[in-house]
């Protein structure tokens, strides 16, 4: 054939094309085990983070399991949902924009070693930039909150994607999801503005207005669905 040739050039294109497109292909096949093994370990990482827990990268998996001690999936109502996915594989994410009444609201029990009971929540909202998300840890008087993580995918540095330093995250230990038997959104306050009557609050990132807005609403949306489950929780101690 003459290589010179129109018809040489495009058989070639096209040859190229599909040898490319195949060994991309069965690249992708072969590394995506590995890379939803990552996934998850990243996920473990950020829920152990909530109550405080620091591992090692390849200690992750092993800490988790023996740490996570009970995951559950639970209504509006804070039932147990009997036929519902585990809950480390509900996209929060698409929970987040369903109504509350609909929402699977998974459940995350936690057995610290000095043999403590936390509770861990999981949350999704936006920021300035993208999506935010988090892990709050609340204790076993369902009220008090032990500790919390979050996470962003663009917010600005110095400014918003502060929100993720512990700085930020720690002022959330020891305050209150329940006042009085109901729930209460912890407030995110501006440096200056008045804070909520009658419910917690810590202080807004400096600089980052939006972002830290996008957290107290991802709160309140979240976590509010949570309020039957941390209720019932509350009654029994």
């Amino acid at each position: 054939m003459n290589k010179q040739s129109n018809t040489y050039t495009i058989i070639y294109i096209i040859v190229m094309v599909v040898v490319v497109g195949a060994a991309l292909a069965f690249t992708s096949i072969s590394l995506k085990y590995r890379q939803q093994a990552n996934a998850d370990a990243d996920k473990m990482r950020q829920i152990l983070a909530s109550v405080k827990v620091e591992v090692p990268q390849d200690e992750i998996a092993d800490q988790y399991g023996k740490l996570i001690t009970s995951t559950y999936v639970i209504d509006a109502d804070g039932k147990k949902v009997a036929d519902a996915p585990d809950a480390f594989t509900v996209n929060v994410a698409m929970q987040s924009k369903e109504p509350a009444d609909k929402r699977m609201l998974p459940v995350y029990e936690c057995t610290l070693p000095d043999g403590s009971l936390k509770y861990i929540l999981a949350m999704y909202g936006a920021g300035l930039w993208g999506p935010i998300w988090g892990y709050v840890s609340v204790d076993a008087d369902g009220t008090t909150v032990y500790g919390a993580y979050f996470a962003h995918q663009g917010e600005t540095p110095g400014l918003g994607a502060e929100i993720e330093k512990p700085a930020f995250s720690d002022q959330f230990q020891g305050k209150h999801l329940l006042v009085n038997g109901n729930f209460t959104p912890i407030a995110v306050v501006k440096s200056g503005m008045p804070a909520p009557e009658g419910a917690d609050y810590v202080d807004a990132i400096s600089g980052g207005t939006i972002t830290s807005k996008g957290v107290g609403a991802m709160i309140d949306n979240c976590l509010a669905p949570y309020g039957p489950f941390l209720k019932s929780i509350a009654s029994n101690n």
